[in-house]
């Protein structure tokens, strides 16, 4: 590959640049992209779930039972709700993108063109100035600035670059300007190198999720060879109908999936989301609401979430009071032309002055770590770090021992010589201290001390120093702040990661390595972040946070964006999350009461030489009424609790009572029938009602305590069985009982509500016998 030296003054010629294109050495844009319109209706549609629901839509079609296909409706509804909502994410974390992008001055042919990233070439000539990102690596050729590359490495400070250095792309420039010659472009940038490592699928830690897939996964390998062995069955039963064992068959493995359950998932979440989009947080995924409301360890880094960004003079001690402190400041910050942010913490506490004549203004480094002016008459006054103003520092112990683990402390220097070749003077005498803090966001300090309260692990992971990484963990009210390392000195044992809660100087790789520590203790982590530096840490984290302002790669793999770069909103999550969870934990107790008895029914009547009691309209029926309208206005009460066990045990243990009370019922209503010799459509009936009836025992159990929007949502779901039972008894295949089928059916209800009793006592006892199967 041959390698170009533009002249400084004109840059790469059309032809050079053209040669470029020809060997494809063109700059692209290389950030972590978000799902596809393509992968997310993929995503959505293609699943287990749909595809259980669709072969048993079928077996309807070819029965040619058209009204007992209305069961497709949810599953519809359900790709709607979750497809609509992750492409209004994409969307807006799209626009911000788009946002964010900015044009690049590059020198060509003698002159300045403003080029998008994805037309620089390699040894492009790029003019870079106070303000500027710097899109790809870059040698400066001439000129000196200032670079903050906190979004890349997490250090706060400002880093001098000057001729020969390298500028790291997605670095910016703070004061100065510079001619860099492009030496990266597409992967080989150093924020690519870092980034590319995250462009794999994320998998979800759903506890939620994951319970769902357990259960579809095994309806999936039992729900063919039953369903199967159950069509053969009620074929031989029903005389060889084929329509009639298709639709009895189906009505079972209905029963079996809880369709619904995945819908009200779904919409609950999506509620949540819209709910969240009050207080501008943007959910990409929908169970990252539960996993953050779940965290047990929540991984923080320092600048821009602890942190304003933003330095404050906090206190100055004066130690010779023959100067005037205030028009010295308010003369060297007039003096001062560059902005950084010690700089412009100086220029808000101090007004600004010109009553000096300037001589001689030497900018800040951070190399030499100072900045000063001499003025015509007055002599030389220079601010930086104390260590660097004046070797001998003994004189000063007292307060750097007492200040420096909460401040950054600052020396006012003067001498009444001039600077020599940009050097200090031989003497300076220290005239004043200043105490310089980063300001501390008032939200973060809120919400850290309610995650203390709530027990959840604060792991603060930064770049910077470690006596500023402690003494802002300090300052914000971490727990066990003083259990802080230095990554950058000491080979660490990941092992070890739960003993420290400060790890400062980490690097990249190190936040991520961190991230898959703490997982690997079975830790479930989230994580905050907005620069580049952070980005394999956030794919790693359970659940990751990002924020508006921060890189485009962050919001990319982030779960939750906080639109506003607003800490706090991290609170509605919880909160959300946590009505999200325990509501539909108790929601799902509906859905999977008639999963568990449809399962438990359909090995029953394998042995069974009669006709399935139901078909699926008549489920259709009870499901609405005590199942799918209840399940979904409960799941929307408020209900901040602590979240508390398995979701899976939880609610299988709570399904269990009614489920088995329901399949009893049946089985005496099948007896009985027989004893009695009712008829076939009487016997369905019955088993109809019945199952409402424990529906509606269940719904008013799990609804406790009674309050009045209750009781009006028991007594109009009972209204409904009854209006729809009563003038559409044709429509769901119902007849109106005689006296021998209504004793008889009493009889079994009366039982069946000293069986549910029994159950659910069952049920209390084991849970206060043995506590640790529920957590």
């Amino acid at each position: 590959m041959i390698r170009y030296n533009p002249n400084i003054n004109i840059g790469l010629t059309d032809k050079q640049v053209e040669e470029r294109y020809k060997d494809n050495l063109v700059n692209f844009d290389t950030e972590v992209p978000t799902k596809s319109v393509k992968q997310i209706i993929t995503n959505n549609i293609f699943t287990i779930f749909n595809f259980l629901n669709l072969v048993l839509a079928i077996a309807i079609v070819i029965a040619h039972s058209y009204r007992n296909l209305m069961f497709m409706g949810v599953v519809i509804c359900n790709i709607f709700i979750s497809t609509i909502q992750e492409l209004r994410a994409k969307r807006i974390i799209d626009k911000l993108s788009v946002v964010s992008s900015s044009k690049v001055s590059v020198l060509r042919n003698g002159k300045i063109k403003e080029l998008s990233i994805n037309e620089i070439v390699l040894d492009d000539l790029i003019k870079l100035k106070l303000g500027n990102q710097v899109i790809t690596d870059s040698v400066i050729l001439d000129g000196e600035c200032e670079v903050d590359e906190s979004f890349i490495t997490g250090e706060v400070n400002t880093i001098f670059k000057k001729k020969g250095d390298m500028l790291l792309s997605g670095s910016f420039i703070m004061s100065g300007s510079v001619t860099a010659r492009v030496e990266h472009i597409g992967l080989d940038n150093y924020t690519a190198k870092i980034s590319k490592e995250a462009k794999y699928i994320k998998k979800i830690n759903s506890e939620i999720m994951s319970s769902l897939n357990k259960i579809l996964k095994t309806i999936t390998i039992i729900i063919f060879p039953l369903g199967i062995i159950l069509f053969l069955r009620q074929f031989s039963v029903s005389n060889h109908n084929l329509e009639v064992s298709l639709v009895n068959t189906v009505a079972a493995l209905i029963g079996m999936i809880p369709e619904g359950l995945v819908l009200l998932t779904s919409t609950v979440f999506a509620v949540a989301v819209l709910r969240l989009s009050k207080y501008k947080v943007l959910v990409q995924d929908l169970y990252s609401i539960e996993t953050l409301a779940r965290v047990d360890t929540l991984c923080l880094d320092k600048t821009g979430t602890i942190t304003e960004g933003i330095m404050e003079v906090k206190d100055v001690i004066v130690l010779n009071k023959n100067y005037n402190i205030e028009e010295i400041m308010g003369n060297l910050c007039y003096s001062f032309k560059e902005t950084n942010q010690t700089l412009q913490a100086l220029k808000e506490k101090y007004e600004m002055k010109k009553n000096y004549k300037v001589n001689e203004v030497i900018p800040f480094s951070s190399v030499k770590k100072f900045s000063g002016v001499n003025f015509e008459d007055c002599g030389t006054f220079v601010i930086g770090a104390l260590d660097f103003i004046k070797k001998d520092t003994s004189k000063y112990e007292k307060y750097l021992n007492e200040y420096s683990s909460l401040y950054r402390v600052l020396a006012l220097g003067y001498s009444k010589k001039n600077f020599v070749s940009k050097e200090l003077p031989n003497t300076i005498d220290v005239i004043a201290l200043f105490l310089i803090q980063d300001k501390i966001r008032k939200e973060a300090i809120d919400i850290i001390s309610y995650f203390n309260k709530q027990n959840v692990d604060i792991k603060l992971i930064s770049g910077d120093n470690l006596k500023t990484v402690c003494g802002i963990a300090k300052r914000s009210g971490v727990n066990n702040y003083d259990k802080c390392i230095d990554l950058s000195k000491t080979k660490f044992n990941y092992d070890e990661v739960d003993k420290y809660t400060v790890f400062a100087r980490v690097n990249p790789n190190q936040k991520k390595e961190i991230i898959i520590a703490l997982k690997k203790k079975g830790h479930i982590v989230a994580m905050t972040g907005d620069g580049v530096n952070d980005v394999l840490a956030l794919k790693e984290a359970d659940c990751s946070i990002g924020f508006k302002d921060g890189t485009e790669a962050s919001r990319n793999v982030s779960n939750l964006v906080l639109l506003n770069s607003d800490f706090s909103s991290v609170l509605e999550v919880v909160l959300e999350g946590r009505r999200s969870i325990n509501n539909l934990e108790r929601s799902a107790t509906l859905f999977l009461v008639k999963t568990i008895f449809s399962t438990l029914l359909t090995i029953l009547f394998i042995f069974i030489s009669l006709p399935y009691p139901f078909i699926p309209i008549q489920l259709t029926l009870t499901s609405t009424v005590t199942i799918g309208i209840p399940s979904l206005i409960l799941a929307l009460e408020p209900n901040h609790n602590i979240v508390r066990g398995k979701f899976l045990t939880n609610v299988i243990s709570r399904s269990l009572p009614a489920a088995l009370t329901i399949v009893i019922n049946i089985i005496l209503i099948m007896i009985l029938s027989q004893i009695f010799k009712i008829d076939l459509a009487s016997s369905s009936t019955m088993c109809v009602i019945s199952n409402a009836i424990i529906g509606f025992l269940l719904l008013y159990h799990i609804s406790r305590p009674i309050d009045f929007n209750k009781k009006v949502l028991l007594v109009s779901m009972l209204i409904l069985f009854l209006f729809q039972a009563i003038f559409f008894n044709e429509w769901f295949s119902l007849v109106l009982l005689k006296p021998i089928p209504i004793v008889c059916l009493v009889l079994v209800l009366l039982l069946s509500v000293r069986f549910f009793k029994m159950f659910v006592n069952l049920y209390n006892y084991i849970l206060n016998k043995y506590p640790k199967w529920f957590n």
